[in-house]
C-alpha cells in the first residue's frame, strides 16, 4: 500500500544525517495561527489608562498596549486552545552581531565612501564559511546613519565581485566619492562601537513591590521590604549578590561604596546578563517621601516589573500611576497562593513595536521555570523593541551620524595619502585564512590586523558585552522548526512535489513518484509526463498539474481516487499519452497558474498563458469527497466539472500569481500579479487592476506575494529581492479594494535574497541555496537562522519539504514509528530524505495524521486540507513561474515561491563531495544551527 509506514508522528530525537528515520519531538503548541489567519489581538489592544488619586481626581492618563491572555469573544479566531507559546529571543546577539562574530579578529577589508547626498558610510566584507558548514559566502556590512544593513552573498571562485555589485545589491548606486578602502587595523575597534549603537547584550529591568490597595508610585517605592512571596518571586528571578566588589555587569549600581545598597538580584540568561533594580534594596529614606535614589534608577528603566500583592478584585495597576517618561514596559506579576501559579499582564507604550511571546490564554503559569523563561524573554524583547520607537530611533541616528562623520573626517588625511592604491586592490584577495598575496608588507599588515582585532574581541568577551550564543544555556531547549529524516535515499532530480496524506508525491526526471517513509518508490506516472506545477486536493479528490514547457504546456486535472487505483491494482503506470481527456481547455501554452487557497464554497484557478488570465472555477461538491469518488473508475475525468468563467489580459505576462479571497466572495475576489517593477491587484469580476506597490530598484527579483487574513481582513506579504513587505488590502462594497498604507504595515529585509518564502504560522522561513531564514510574521523579527548547504524546497502546501545536503550526529535510536506514541497532535515536525550520503529531505508537518487501517488510513489528512469549510483555518499560497530543465541557467533558479510553492524548478548543484561533512560535537558558535 503506497501509503504505509508514512511518518505521522513528531519527533523524539533530531539529526540531520543520511541514516534510518529519526524524529523529534517539538515543544510547541502555539499553532493557532499557523494557517494563514492570525491575529494582532493576541499582542494586546490599545487603551486610554488613568490613574486618580484617593479623591478620585485624575492625575495621569497615557496610551498603552495592553496584554492580557485573553481575546475578544466576538471575533471567529479563538486561541483558546494556546496553552503555552514558542518563547524565542527575537533579533538575538549571536545572529544579528555580524561584525564581532564574523568579522573581528579575521581577515576582512573595509571601505568608506559618500552618497549622492554627501552622507558619508561604511562598507565591511568578509568571505566566511557559514557557522562551519563548509558554505563560503561574502557577508557585507553597510553602516550608514540611518542604521546598518546587513547582506549575504554567494561566493563563486571564477567570478570576482566589486564593492560596487555589493553596494547595488543594497540599493547604493549612487556616490559623491567612489568607497576606498581603510587599510589601518585600528578601523575594528571604530567599527566596533558602530555595531554597539544596536543596543547593549545586557540588560537592566527595574522591580517595583505594591502591597495591596496601593495606588500611587509614592507609596510603593516607600514599602522598606517586601513579603515572603516576594522573596520567593526575587530567588525565581536571579540570585542575590552582594554589591561591593562585583565584577560583573553592574546595571549602574554602585560596586564598591554601597551608595545604591548592599545586594541586588542578577542573572544571566542565554548570554545576557541582567541585573534587577529592586525597589526593596535600594537606599531608603524616611525624610524623603518620593525616594529618589530609588526612583533614580527604576524610573530610568526601560522596562519594570511591579509585583503586586492582593486578590484579582483589588484596584489593579495601572502604568500611569508611575510618574516616568523613560519607563515604556511594565509586566504586571500577580502570585496565587491557593495555587501556587503567577499571573502575567503586559503594558507597552503605544509607539512600542509588537514584540514576542504573546501571552498564553489564560496567562497563568504553574510551572515556575517555564515562567521565568517566559519573563525574562518577554522582557528582553521588549526593550529591543522600545529602542526602535521613535523616541530612542532618533537619539541613536543621531549618536550613529555623529560618530560615523567623526569617523570619516578622522580617515580623510590618510584616504588622500594612498588614494591611488587603494583604488588598484581588488576587492576578490580576501581570503578567510591567510593571505595569497606575497608581499611581505602586505602579509604583515594582515597579520597585524587579525592579531589586534582577536585581543579586541578578547577584551570585549571578558568585558562581558559580547554577544554570545544558546550552546551554553539551551541544549536541551527543542525547537518546533527542528526536522526529521523522511526519506534516507532518493536518487532522483525533484523538479516538483505536494503532499498527500502522509506521503510526498513527486515529480522528478524518472517520472512521477510516490515516496513514503524509506519505502520502496511507487512509480505514478512515467517520465514523458514531465510535471513543473502540482496541487494535491484531498478534500476535492483532485490532482492538478501543469505539464511539459513553452507551447505544449497544459493544465491536466485527475482524480486522486482513480490515480490511487491505479496504484493499489498496479494496473498501469499513465504516460503522457494516457492522459489526453485529463486536459482542462483552453489552457494550452501556460506557464503559470495558481489556486485559491481556501475552497469551502469553490475551487479557482488562475491560468497564465502569456499576459491573459484565464479565470476557471469548479464547484464545491460533497460527493466528490474521497469516499464517494473512489468508487469511480480510473477512466473517469474531472475535467467537465470545471467551467471557463472568463479571460484578462494584461500588459505582461506575470512572475508571481496570487488568488486573495473577498470576505463576502462575490465581486471581491482578487487576483495580486507581479511582473517588471510591481504589483498588482486584478478583480476577477471586471479585471480592473490596481497599482498595489511599486519595486524601487534597478532589478527586480520577484520572490512571492502570500495572502494572509488578520481579523477576516486580507493581506498581502510582498516579497522581492531582500524585502518582504506587508500591505494591508481593503476591500469595498463595489469590489474595488482601497489600497493605502496602514498602521499594521511593516516591512523588513532578508539577509540574503530567498527564492522562496513560506509562511508557517506564527513564522515565515525564507529558503536560500544553504539557509532557512526563521523570522516572526508578526513583525518580521528573525528568531533563528538553519545553515544546510545545498537546501532546495521541495513542498509546503501543506507539511514543508526539502532537501539538504548535510551530516550532524544524532541519536539512531528511534524511528518515526517507534515514536508515534509519544507525539504532541499540534506539533510540527520535520523530514529529512538523503538523496546521496550527504543529502537529504526534510519537512515540518502541520500536524500529525494517526496511522489507521485500510482506505480509512489512506483518506486521513491533516486538518488544513480535511475541513475545507472552517473559516479560521486559512492557508496562504502563491505561486511563481519555473523553468525547465533544457532553458538557461539564469531561469533554472526560479522556483515556486510561496508560503505553497508547489514547484521547485530544476536548478544546477555542483556535484555533492566525496568525502561527507565531519561535523564535531562542538563548534565555535551557532551549535543549535543543525541538530
Amino acid at each position: 500500500m503506497p501509503f504505509s509506514g508514512a511518518p505521522g508522528s513528531l519527533p523524539a530525537s533530531c539529526c540531520w544525517c543520511p541514516a534510518p528515520l529519526r524524529v523529534l519531538c517539538s515543544v510547541s503548541e502555539d499553532l493557532g495561527c499557523r494557517r494563514g489567519e492570525f491575529s494582532r489581538k493576541h499582542y494586546g489592544s490599545v487603551e486610554l489608562l488613568i490613574s486618580s488619586d484617593a479623591d478620585g481626581a485624575i492625575q495621569r492618563a497615557g496610551r498603552f498596549r495592553v496584554e492580557n491572555g485573553t481575546s475578544d469573544e466576538n471575533t471567529d479566531y479563538t486561541p483558546g486552545t494556546w496553552h503555552r507559546t514558542d518563547v524565542h529571543l527575537e533579533n538575538p546577539e549571536y545572529h544579528t552581531r555580524w561584525y564581532f562574530k564574523y568579522f573581528l579578529g579575521k581577515v576582512h577589508q573595509n571601505y568608506v565612501g559618500t552618497d549622492a547626498e554627501k552622507n558619508p558610510f561604511f562598507l565591511s566584507v568578509v568571505l566566511s564559511d557559514q557557522n562551519n558548514q563548509r558554505v563560503p559566502q561574502y557577508r557585507s556590512i553597510l553602516w550608514r546613519k540611518t542604521g546598518t544593513q546587513k547582506i549575504c552573498l554567494p561566493y563563486c571562485p571564477t567570478k570576482t565581485l566589486s564593492v560596487k555589485s555589493i553596494l547595488s545589491a543594497m540599493s547604493l548606486d549612487k556616490f559623491e566619492k567612489s568607497p576606498r578602502e581603510i587599510l589601518h587595523p585600528e578601523i575594528q575597534k571604530d567599527l566596533l562601537v558602530l555595531e554597539e549603537q544596536e543596543g547593549s547584550v545586557n540588560f537592566k529591568f527595574g522591580v517595583l513591590y505594591a502591597k495591596d490597595g496601593q495606588l500611587t508610585d509614592d507609596e510603593m517605592f516607600s514599602n522598606e521590604t517586601g513579603s515572603e512571596s516576594f522573596q520567593r518571586f526575587l530567588g525565581l528571578m536571579g540570585d542575590k549578590i552582594t554589591l561591593k566588589g562585583w565584577t560583573g555587569y553592574r546595571g549602574g549600581l554602585d560596586t564598591k561604596n554601597d551608595t545604591t545598597g548592599s545586594f541586588s538580584i542578577y542573572t544571566v540568561y542565554q548570554g545576557h546578563e541582567i541585573m534587577f533594580h529592586v525597589s526593596t534594596m535600594l537606599p531608603y529614606s524616611r525624610e524623603n517621601k518620593q525616594q529618589v535614589e530609588r526612583k533614580r534608577h527604576i524610573g530610568n528603566d526601560i522596562v519594570t516589573i511591579v509585583f503586586q500583592e492582593g486578590e484579582e478584585s483589588s484596584p489593579a495597576f495601572k502604568p500611569s500611576m508611575i510618574r516616568s517618561h523613560f519607563t515604556h514596559i511594565f509586566a504586571l506579576v500577580r502570585y496565587n497562593k491557593q495555587n501556587d501559579s503567577y499571573r502575567l499582564k503586559i503594558f507597552s507604550e503605544e509607539s512600542v513595536p509588537l514584540f514576542g511571546p504573546p501571552l498564553p490564554s489564560p496567562p497563568v503559569f504553574t510551572n515556575h521555570q517555564e515562567f521565568r523563561d517566559f519573563v525574562l524573554v518577554k522582557l528582553i524583547n521588549g526593550e529591543k523593541a522600545t529602542l526602535e520607537t521613535p523616541t530612542f530611533a532618533q537619539k541613536r541616528q543621531r549618536t550613529l551620524d555623529m560618530l560615523i562623520r567623526s569617523l570619516y573626517q578622522d580617515l580623510m588625511p590618510d584616504l588622500h595619502k594612498v588614494n591611488n592604491m587603494l583604488n588598484r586592490r581588488s576587492f576578490s584577495d580576501v581570503l578567510p585564512e591567510s593571505p595569497k598575496s606575497t608581499r611581505k608588507k602586505e602579509e604583515a599588515r594582515q597579520a597585524e590586523f587579525v592579531r589586534l582585532g582577536q585581543a579586541l574581541k578578547l577584551k570585549t568577551t571578558v568585558k562581558g558585552d559580547a554577544p554570545t550564543n544558546l550552546a551554553t544555556t539551551s541544549l536541551c531547549k527543542k525547537e518546533p522548526w527542528e526536522s526529521q529524516s523522511f526519506c534516507s535515499n532518493f536518487p532522483h532530480e525533484v523538479v516538483c512535489a505536494d503532499s498527500w496524506g502522509q506521503s510526498l508525491l513527486v515529480s522528478t526526471d524518472a517520472g512521477i513518484l510516490l515516496v513514503d517513509d524509506d519505502q520502496p518508490l511507487v512509480q505514478v506516472f512515467d517520465k514523458t509526463l514531465q510535471i513543473k506545477q502540482m496541487h494535491v486536493l484531498e478534500p476535492l479528490d483532485l490532482l492538478i498539474a501543469r505539464t511539459d514547457k513553452g507551447k505544449d504546456s497544459r493544465l491536466l486535472v485527475f482524480r486522486l481516487s482513480a490515480v490511487q487505483k491505479d496504484i493499489e491494482t498496479k494496473q498501469m503506470i499513465r504516460s503522457k499519452y494516457d492522459c489526453r481527456e485529463n486536459k482542462l481547455e483552453r489552457t494550452k501554452g501556460c506557464h503559470l497558474y495558481a489556486i485559491n487557497t481556501h475552497h469551502g464554497i469553490e475551487l479557482r484557478i488562475v491560468v497564465a498563458i502569456r499576459n491573459k488570465l484565464l479565470l476557471v472555477t469548479k464547484k464545491y461538491n460533497p460527493c466528490n469527497s474521497l469516499t464517494s469518488g473512489s468508487l469511480l473508475s480510473s477512466s473517469e475525468s474531472p475535467v467537465e466539472e470545471f467551467q471557463y468563467i472568463r479571460e484578462i489580459c494584461l500588459s505582461d505576462p506575470p512572475v508571481v500569481m496570487t488568488l486573495v479571497d473577498g470576505p463576502t466572495g462575490d465581486s471581491d475576489n482578487m487576483i495580486c500579479v507581479a511582473y517588471r517593477h510591481q504589483f498588482d491587484l486584478v478583480n476577477e469580476s471586471t479585471g480592473e487592476s490596481y497599482r498595489l506597490h511599486h519595486v524601487e530598484a534597478n532589478k527586480v527579483n520577484f520572490v512571492a506575494a502570500i495572502d494572509v487574513y488578520e481579523d477576516g481582513e486580507a493581506g498581502l506579504l510582498l516579497c522581492y529581492n531582500y524585502v518582504c513587505q506587508y500591505r494591508k488590502v481593503y476591500p469595498l462594497n463595489g469590489g474595488s479594494p482601497l489600497i493605502q498604507p496602514s498602521a499594521s504595515d511593516f516591512h523588513f529585509s532578508w539577509n540574503q535574497v530567498p527564492y522562496a518564502v513560506v509562511c508557517a504560522f506564527p513564522y515565515i522561513l525564507a529558503f536560500t541555496t544553504d539557509s532557512i531564514e526563521i523570522r516572526l510574521v508578526v513583525n518580521g523579527n528573525l528568531v533563528h537562522t538553519a545553515v544546510m548547504p545545498g537546501l532546495q524546497l521541495v513542498a509546503s502546501r501543506s507539511d514543508i519539504y526539502f532537501k539538504a545536503t548535510a551530516a550532524v550526529s544524532g541519536s539512531p535510536s528511534s524511528s518515526s514509528k517507534e515514536m508515534s506514541s509519544r507525539s504532541s497532535p499540534q506539533t510540527p515536525i520535520a523530514y529529512e530524505m538523503a538523496e546521496c550520503p550527504v543529502s537529504s529531505l526534510e519537512g515540518l508537518l502541520d500536524e500529525p495524521i494517526p496511522k489507521t487501517e485500510g482506505l480509512q488510513k489512506q483518506k486521513k489528512v491533516s486538518r488544513r486540507q480535511s475541513d475545507p469549510k472552517r473559516g479560521a483555518v486559512r492557508s496562504t499560497s502563491s505561486d511563481r513561474i519555473i523553468s525547465s530543465s533544457s532553458e538557461s541557467n539564469s531561469e533554472k533558479r526560479h522556483l515556486s515561491t510561496s508560503s505553497d510553492p508547489d514547484t521547485v524548478a530544476n536548478r544546477e548543484e555542483s556535484p555533492p563531495s566525496s568525502c561527507p561533512f565531519q561535523l564535531t560535537s562542538l563548534y565555535d558558535e551557532d551549535i543549535i544551527d543543525l541538530k
